[in-house]
């Protein structure tokens, strides 16, 4: 049984500080390190815990597990000497740690997770949840059985440009919503010339990779929770390039689907499109761009800005292609000011769960609220299997 490898001591404060003790496995992923460790857990304990009044404060202990041991004692190292362990089974046996968070790769997830609320740890962890709707269900019934408290990351909600839309619909500006557009994605390299920036797995379909599986997840808690429920979907994949280079420098057949164009038909008769894809190079203002059009204005938002445009100010074009075009259609748009300091989403997510399990703060983002995500992008591939459009059935709670 491989050891739990500990350095360093912990830090007094003059507050009443609850330590949470967090299992943290995937770490040495690309997600799981530089998001969930370097720029969220980290980051909360080089803070000083997440505060609680001016008497408490919460503070993460992170155990980190994976299975290449040179590459957690690095991490280890780079963190001040974090404990680490390549055994799975010894971390969650540990009663110091009372959180599992997984960002695994997806198709090993759902048995880690099981394994976690069997030794009745709160979960915490990366979408997909699971591979299949069924999964993803059970991972919510076992949870719930066993009485933990369990999250999933829905990170998108907390980036600024998001919560700069969330405030202008509270506030009325766009009217009635009529539709929501969205561009995603980014050219990723081969990787024969140019090293790839993702990893492999994600487009080998027997590996749980595919675009329409991890990002029709990000885009269902997205729409439901700022425009409206999701009530139906089409859906086309595609597999634009067949031949990628993995890791090591060896050709694979990419036999996922690396791009994904789906439309979305909401309550109250919002219909929305998203374009997402890994073979799409970029002339927009961001990586991620929404735009949502109202009856009484509309919105752009980026991963971090959101610029408007009210009725009154809205240009009133004229079809003539035969001449240049008198309007500059980018001028007539207002950028929202920084009117409040972010932090990094998937920090601020950390934050609230951390909250939710050392006082019982509310937090909805839950394995239900997950197996949501994995159902819309299994009926997502069966709109593209079957060419037409689907119906999403609520899921009872």
């Amino acid at each position: 049984m491989a050891a739990i490898h500990r350095q360093g001591a912990s830090r007094v404060t003059g507050r009443t500080q609850h330590i949470v003790g967090i299992v943290m496995n995937g770490v040495t992923g690309r997600m799981g390190l530089n998001q969930h460790l370097r720029r969220s857990i980290y980051a909360i304990m080089q803070q000083g815990g997440v505060l609680l009044n001016d008497c408490e404060s919460i503070m993460p202990r992170p155990l980190l597990v994976g299975r290449n041991s040179a590459k957690l004692e690095a991490i280890s190292a780079e963190c001040g000497g974090l404990p680490w362990s390549t055994n799975l089974d010894t971390a969650l046996a540990d009663p110091a740690y009372s959180v599992y968070f997984d960002a695994q790769a997806t198709g090993l997830r759902a048995a880690a997770v099981r394994q976690a609320i069997a030794a009745g740890k709160h979960v915490y962890c990366e979408k997909p949840v699971a591979e299949s709707l069924d999964a993803a269900l059970d991972l919510h019934r076992l949870a719930r059985n066993a009485g933990i408290k369990h999250g999933v990351v829905q990170d998108k909600l907390w980036l600024p440009g998001l919560l700069k839309l969330a405030h202008l619909q509270r506030q009325g500006f766009f009217g009635r919503i009529l539709s929501v557009r969205g561009e995603f994605g980014y050219w990723v390299f081969e990787g024969d010339n140019v090293s790839a920036q993702r990893p492999s797995w994600n487009y080998r379909k027997e590996e749980g990779g595919g675009i329409i599986v991890d990002m029709l997840c990000h885009w269902r808690y997205v729409l439901d929770n700022l425009f409206g429920a999701v009530e139906a979907v089409s859906c086309l994949g595609a597999t634009h390039i067949p031949r990628r280079w993995d890791e090591s420098g060896q050709p694979y057949a990419a036999t996922a689907d690396d791009a994904a164009y789906a439309t979305f038909e909401l309550a109250g008769g919002i219909v929305a499109h998203f374009n997402s894809s890994w073979c799409v190079r970029v002339r927009r203002d961001d990586l991620l761009t929404l735009q949502v059009d109202g009856t009484l204005g509309s919105a752009v938002a980026g991963l971090r800005h959101c610029w408007i445009q009210p009725c009154g100010a809205t240009p009133r074009p004229v079809w003539n292609p035969d001449i240049e075009s008198p309007l500059d259609f980018f001028a007539g748009w207002q950028k929202v000011p920084e009117q409040d300091a972010f932090d990094n989403a998937f920090k601020r997510q950390w934050e609230l769960f951390l909250r939710h399990v050392v006082q019982d703060d509310p937090f909805r983002w839950s394995l239900l609220e997950g197996a949501k995500g994995v159902q819309l992008a299994e009926l997502g591939l069966e709109s593209w299997r079957k060419r037409q459009w689907v119906k999403v059935p609520e899921i009872a709670s």
